[in-house]
């Protein structure tokens, strides 16, 4: 019987609010959406402040410095796709500059009797790369 190929992951849609971020990634630099009227940055990019639903909103360039707000361990996949990879880590990171975002942690032992591993909450993270197979490059976080 010949083996199957594993399906595609889903791909990101860029949209015109998401495509400068999309873009920025693929040139692995990380940006998110700031208020200039509440001064609060923010994830998901989208054209008004969440906070304060102004329009006055600018791009920020990320120092690509974060720590570990929350995080998951996945340990059965949720897709075919996905179904090598497991366990993998899920998480909340709070970027440097205010904002917080869903993201993968990489680069990290996990224990299948310590699912824990390596991680704390609140400790640094540093923005990596996850260069996929569909052309996308995916912003994902590591221990510094």
């Amino acid at each position: 019987m010949a083996q199957q190929s594993l399906p595609d992951k889903p791909i990101p849609y860029p949209t015109q609010e998401t495509s400068f971020y999309w873009e920025k990634c693929s040139e692995r630099e990380l940006w998110v959406r700031s208020c200039n009227s509440c001064k609060k940055s923010y994830f998901y990019p989208r054209d008004f402040c969440p906070s304060c639903f102004s329009r006055d909103t600018a791009w920020i360039k990320c120092s690509g410095r974060a720590t570990l707000h929350a995080f998951g361990v996945v340990a059965r996949a949720p897709h075919r796709a996905w179904a090598e990879e497991v366990p993998f880590i899920v998480a909340m990171v709070d970027l440097e500059e205010g904002c917080r975002m869903p993201t993968n942690i990489v680069d990290v032992n996990i224990d299948p009797d310590d699912l824990k591993g390596d991680l704390e909450i609140g400790m640094a993270l540093e923005v990596s790369w996850d260069e996929r197979t569909d052309g996308y490059i995916i912003p994902v976080f590591s221990p510094v």
